[in-house]
């Protein structure tokens, strides 16, 4: 007769659990922030929709609350210090609580190095690196007081730079060393914290990115917005016996 050892019986796999808890996304209004919103606020999340677009943020609640979905409008330019601060205190009266924390904000400027002005790349460092430093530095406290989750946005720019994207791509180079930095800092915490590089998707900015390159832009032939938010969504309730720390992701069919 044999006897099963512990490590030979099946597990049951513990999937967390989205539901009630709170969940910022910077850059909301629109693209693969968006998405994102959308997602958690469909797994019951409550969500802090984030960004300077306050039309567009509380046309998203609307939208949400027709769908009793949860969610609220808070709009901060991150590239303002006063605007980050004032977010935090925000999150600090209304309960006190962050349990997902998404950055998905930013600026990107294409020019060869030849004739790129130091002033956009002043502009996408506050808006890629120091905004997002600050708001997860001011919101370590109360994600730690939840073990709780950090998603960082990035780009296939912050694991290879391309012709004219030299300053968005240091951005996002320094970006993933931020996140991988604090990553070791804040595991022992229980806090997890992924970098995604998606390559291109259909957004606003994409289609803008195509107009400079004068070439057909095929939003079918691209990466949804959904995708991304699919793959956080699923990273984000992973059982806490494991942690996804980066996702690269490209579209199938290339049409650039």
């Amino acid at each position: 007769m044999t006897t099963e050892s512990p490590t030979d019986q099946k597990r049951e796999v513990v999937v967390q659990n989205l539901c009630d808890k709170v969940a910022v996304v910077t850059g909301a209004s629109s693209g693969i922030g968006k998405a994102i919103a959308i997602a958690l606020a469909g797994e019951g999340a409550q969500v802090c929709l984030v960004g300077r677009k306050l039309d567009a943020l509380e046309d998203l609640v609307k939208t949400a609350q027709q769908h009793s979905l949860r969610a609220r409008a808070c709009r901060a330019d991150l590239t303002r210090d006063e605007d980050i601060h004032a977010l935090v205190a925000d999150l600090e009266r209304n309960g006190g609580r962050v349990d997902v924390l998404v950055h998905c904000a930013g600026e990107i400027r294409h020019a060869e190095h030849a004739r790129a002005p130091l002033s956009d790349f002043d502009v996408q460092y506050r808006a890629n690196v120091r905004g997002p430093y600050l708001l997860t530095q001011s919101l370590l406290p109360l994600l730690r007081a939840g073990s709780g989750q950090v998603v960082f946005i990035n780009s296939s720019s912050g694991l290879r730079a391309r012709a004219r994207s030299g300053q968005f791509a240091a951005t996002q180079h320094a970006m993933k060393a931020v996140a991988d930095s604090l990553r070791e800092e804040v595991n022992a915490d229980g806090i997890r914290v992924l970098s995604v590089f998606p390559g291109r998707t259909a957004t606003p900015r994409t289609e803008q990115l195509f107009r400079e390159e004068r070439k057909a832009y095929r939003p079918e032939l691209l990466m949804q917005p959904e995708d991304v938010a699919a793959m956080v969504v699923h990273s984000l309730k992973m059982p806490r016996t494991c942690e996804i720390t980066e996702i690269s992701m490209r579209p199938l069919f290339k049409s650039y």
